[in-house]
């Protein structure tokens, strides 16, 4: 009775862990149509898009270094938040007329809320947290 009482405590206690662990591996699948465009982790480069390093670190839109923003970035006061971030993957171009970003959006909660997940474990070095 006493091992079943240890595994099970085991288990309660590992869930956590591995439902993280599934939410950054369907982050990665999701990033998948963000690579195209952008890059992340030590060796990121500007691409077509900005790196994507750091975003939750309160960074500002539109001011990774080397990169060129259109005017509409450019002109955003707002600070990357995962409240709106949800919103602006969406559909970009409808939050910020005039961005480059030729994106559709991401409809899906769930996918969102993975790519979330997997983006916020690299600083804005690159390196996983």
């Amino acid at each position: 009775m006493r091992q079943l009482a240890y595994a099970a405590a085991a288990v309660v206690t590992l869930l956590p862990a591995m439902a993280q662990a599934q939410d950054l591996a369907a982050g990665e699948r999701v990033f998948l149509q963000c690579r195209t465009c952008h890059q992340v982790g030590e060796t990121a480069k500007n691409a077509v898009g900005p790196t994507l390093n750091g975003l939750f670190d309160n960074r500002k839109a539109g001011t990774a270094a080397g990169y060129t923003y259109s005017a509409a970035y450019k002109s955003l006061d707002k600070v990357w938040s995962e409240d709106n971030f949800r919103v602006y993957i969406k559909d970009p171009r409808g939050v910020t007329p005039g961005t480059k970003m030729i994106y559709p959006g991401l409809k899906d909660d769930a996918r969102i809320t993975d790519l979330i997940a997997y983006l916020k474990q690299f600083g804005p070095d690159g390196k996983k947290k």
